[in-house]
């Protein structure tokens, strides 16, 4: 069991692409779908959420794409969690102990009024665990991905990129489907 969807490994992933700013125009949800081999409607739904909570900027035209709506320091990871998952409870209490012989009203022993102590647990882990992604931001974490990544790496992703962005700039102006 998972607590955290695939929408939030592929949205940090897109947005990693995006903290480094682009020389002519951003990456569309399309070609950060084919970067990564996803559906592109599936990434084009998760942008719709990220741009809804304001973590990025939509341009349309040709130079159009994603854009981060502020710097990647001021995004947190916690930020894209509850923008693509939003803030759902990690913990579901069913109040067991209601139905224990013990509580139940066939005895007369008394019912607890506080909440029960494990639902209290997990509430204390949550707000760790919401703390801690919290205080992780998209300009640290990528960071953190830029350095367990080469240098001819990042010039491969940042020069198929460009050759995308190119061919939209192509495609627009024709030279392209003359060539056909």
């Amino acid at each position: 069991m998972t607590f955290f969807g695939s929408s939030v490994e592929y949205g940090l992933h897109c947005l990693l692409h995006l903290v480094e700013p682009f020389e002519q125009g951003q990456p569309s949800s399309r070609e950060l779908a084919e970067f990564q081999g996803i559906s592109p409607s599936y990434i084009a739904k998760l942008f719709t959420r990220l741009e809804k909570a304001g973590l990025v900027v939509s341009a349309e035209g040709i130079g159009g794409g994603f854009r981060l709506a502020r710097s990647p320091e001021r995004i947190t990871v916690l930020d894209v969690v509850d923008a693509l998952e939003g803030n759902k409870s990690l913990f579901e209490c069913r109040n067991i102990r209601d139905k224990c012989i013990l509580y139940g009203k066939e005895l007369s022993y008394p019912k607890r009024q506080s909440i029960c102590s494990i639902h209290a647990v997990m509430i204390e882990a949550e707000q760790r665990m919401r703390e801690s992604l919290g205080e992780i931001t998209l300009g640290s974490l990528a960071d953190k991905v830029r350095s367990k990544s080469s240098v001819e790496n990042r010039a491969e992703r940042m020069k198929w990129f460009r050759k995308r962005l190119a061919e939209r700039w192509q495609r627009a102006d024709g030279t392209k489907d003359k060539q056909k």
